[in-house]
């Protein structure tokens, strides 16, 4: 049990707190602390306190294993705990090690003197989760480090080395030998040399123009942050810092927060904490299942996912033997992988030793037989069945027993490739999104075979390479382009409908997108949506064409590849201009369909894209693809650029409200030119809306 230990060191009492991993300030603890007040207080032997973490955490903040909970805001709350801390008649000091962010660094505040190891890390983080500091932090910080010192940290959120405040009156000493000894010596010293109780509330905040600087950062932070609420509130904030009395600032303070916690901004970015680490846990298998070593890996395919994908294992130490067909295309990807790196050396985010190191651990190869010891291969060879199968018959001769062999395929079906050899068992669809070694995403595919300790090897090993890990079932598009095709042919629909290229992609991107549909497929290239359009009108007959995207790649327009797509591209210029070609294109398609155009809303064109990846993805869940909607979420949030302040598809259909969501896709179906029954809302999206309950409700 989470708790707070009290132990005496002579006339200093030493209060341990003891949540791990990270000390979270769970009720527990809360109250563990306070009663060690007490009990210092009340014991006249003892003339100072020192309050202490682990070398791993002074405190990382609130416990998030009780949000959610009564426990969360039960009393004692963290300001109560401040107020304890800070009012203590006698002496506290925090010995701060390890991390020290959120309210654990509130909580260092609120003690009289801090002393701290120089690879501390310090951070108010609550701006991440679209909240400011709740406990007095924008109000103290400030008084230590300064007005605009305090409102960065504050307002990005980000972590800073506690040897970075040397000097200021964040700490009073910076400490390199055993914390412990050094935070009871320097309380016996406070105490010796009768120091006063030192308040950080007491200090003033001085700046030499506040009024100039409050309305440049109101005018630079509303212009980064407009969909974010928080930011503009932690201004506001660290302004009464400067401005007004403590107290007063305070009340700004808690009113912001109390806001914040009620808009829709904080709940998805909540949701999408919690989310990511919801992830890693699948339900069959448990968290102690054995893991393989994975101490050398093979890619075959030199191409840009290959070559990405290689970068991934390279940056983690892992030494990756790549493997082409042809000594041009080998050279092609190790010159790709060597360029990244010069990149990094030459941007100052990498020394030229380490670049070196990393190019060191890469061994090029013309031969199969080379990956003969390699503990995990994966193959990112084109997108075709037949491909694959000639792939996996090698992988299977030449690979040791007990080596997981992994697919990058993005829509084949994994169970079919891995009857492609003698053990299914140690297949696995390992989906990495391109670039692969920027992007965040990586969709573990779990055939029916699969073992559960190649799965949690694959989630392990995911956390290595900084991947967020979403496992998904087979079917034809896994989670993501399974739901993407739908949210593409609905702005292809749309566009034959009445809509414009540009009109349907601006109103995507003012939704929150990072780039619309037509500019999306664009930049993948358009003969990957065509290549598998065709396979899906040869499997099923009756399926719409989308006869515009099809007569684009006819006339070989594949987009930003090619120069020409849905938009035209200058030579050297990603920038998408309009294309008067595509809309003849699209009026000659309109004609011989017989459509005659109207005019069709934004809001529209953001339902009907939304609510198509909402209802494929409450399908995907029925059908247990997904484990649950967050997993799909987190797909949508880090692989596909839905905007994070809306929570990813599955929340954001909960915040606009289940029913909402069934009643225009009932509208939807009046529309002659769709598929029929594709706006037959999903049997668990249509119980889920009558029931009034999310998608993850039991």
């Amino acid at each position: 049990m989470s708790t707070a230990h009290y132990d005496l060191n002579g006339s200093i009492a030493v209060i341990r707190l003891d949540n791990p991993p990270v000390n979270g300030l769970g009720f527990a603890l809360r109250k563990g602390i306070v009663n060690g007040i007490r009990k210092a207080e009340a014991d006249d032997a003892v003339r100072a306190v020192v309050l202490i973490g682990s070398d791993r955490a002074f405190s990382g903040g609130a416990d998030i294993s009780e949000f959610g909970t009564g426990k969360a805001t039960a009393e004692p709350n963290l300001n109560t705990v401040v107020n304890y801390v800070e009012t203590s008649r006698k002496p506290v000091v925090a010995a701060i090690s390890g991390a020290c962010m959120g309210g654990g660094l509130e909580l260092a505040l609120s003690c009289h003197y801090r002393i701290v190891k120089p690879d501390a890390q310090i951070a108010l983080p609550e701006v991440k989760l679209g909240l400011l500091p709740g406990a007095g932090g924008t109000q103290r910080l400030p008084r230590v480090i300064g007005a605009e010192h305090a409102l960065n940290m504050i307002v990005s959120g980000s972590v800073v080395p506690a040897k970075q405040f040397q000097g200021s009156a964040l700490f009073d000493e910076i400490i390199d030998g055993e914390l412990l000894d050094a935070a009871i010596a320097y309380a016996n010293k406070v105490v010796n040399e009768n120091r006063p109780l030192k308040k950080v509330r007491d200090l003033k905040v001085k700046h030499a123009n506040p009024e100039g600087f409050f309305m440049f950062a109101h005018n630079t932070v509303g212009a980064m942050t407009k969909n974010y609420p928080a930011p503009l509130k932690c201004v506001n904030a660290v302004e009464a810092a400067v401005t007004r009395p403590f107290d007063k600032g305070m009340e700004v303070e808690r009113e912001a927060f109390v806001h914040l916690m009620h808009t829709p901004e904080s709940r998805a970015l909540r949701h999408a904490f919690f989310s990511e680490r919801l992830t890693s846990k699948i339900a069959d298998v448990p968290s102690d299942t054995p893991v393989r070593d994975i101490r050398s890996v093979g890619v075959i395919g030199g191409g840009t996912m290959g070559t990405g994908i290689s970068i991934n294992f390279l940056n983690a130490g892992i030494p990756v033997t790549l493997v082409e067909m042809k000594q041009e295309g080998l050279d092609r990807g190790v010159a790709a992988i060597r360029k990244v790196y010069e990149g990094r050396v030459k941007k100052g985010r990498m020394s030229e030793d380490d670049a070196n190191a990393k190019m060191a651990l890469l061994t090029p190869s013309l031969s199969y037989d080379d990956l003969g010891n390699a503990d995990l291969v994966i193959e990112a060879v084109f997108e075709e069945m037949g491909v694959k199968q000639s792939v996996f018959e090698k992988l299977d001769e030449v690979c040791k027993q007990g080596a997981i062999l992994a697919s990058n395929t993005s829509t084949l079906d994994l169970n079919r490739i891995a009857s492609f050899t003698k053990r299914p068992q140690d297949v696995i669809g390992l989906h990495f999104f391109s670039p692969a070694n920027i992007m965040k995403l990586l969709e573990v595919v779990r055939g029916e075979k699969t073992s559960r300790d190649v799965l949690a090897t694959a989630m392990k090993l995911a956390r290595t390479i900084r991947k967020t890990a979403v496992v998904s079932g087979v079917c034809d598009g896994f989670i993501g382009n399974r739901m993407i095709n739908q949210y593409q042919r609905e702005a292809l629909l749309m566009l034959e409908e009445g809509a414009s290229v540009q009109q349907i992609d601006r109103a995507i991107e003012k939704f929150g997108f990072a780039m619309g549909p037509l500019r999306m497929a664009d930049l993948a290239g358009g003969d990957i949506g065509w290549a598998i359009r065709k396979r899906q009108y040869e499997e099923n007959p009756d399926m719409v064409k989308m006869v515009v995207a099809d007569r684009l790649c006819e006339m070989g327009r594949y987009g930003q590849k090619t120069g020409a797509g849905f938009y035209r591209y200058e030579p050297g210029n990603r920038n998408a201009l309009p294309d008067p070609e595509v809309d003849r294109v699209v009026d000659e398609v309109r004609a011989e369909l017989g459509i005659t155009p109207r005019r069709i809303s934004n809001q529209e064109i953001v339902e009907r894209c939304v609510y198509a990846l909402v209802n494929e993805g409450a399908q995907i869940l029925d059908e247990g693809i997904a484990q649950r909607a967050s997993d799909i979420d987190m797909v949508y949030l880090t692989g596909y650029g839905f905007p994070v302040f809306r929570g990813g598809p599955m929340h954001y259909a909960e915040e606009v409200g289940l029913l909402n969501v069934v009643r225009a896709m009932q509208a939807f179906t009046e529309d002659r030119h769709t598929q029929p029954g594709f706006w037959e809302p999903a049997a668990l999206l249509a119980r889920r809306a009558e029931e009034g309950g999310g998608f993850d409700d039991k």
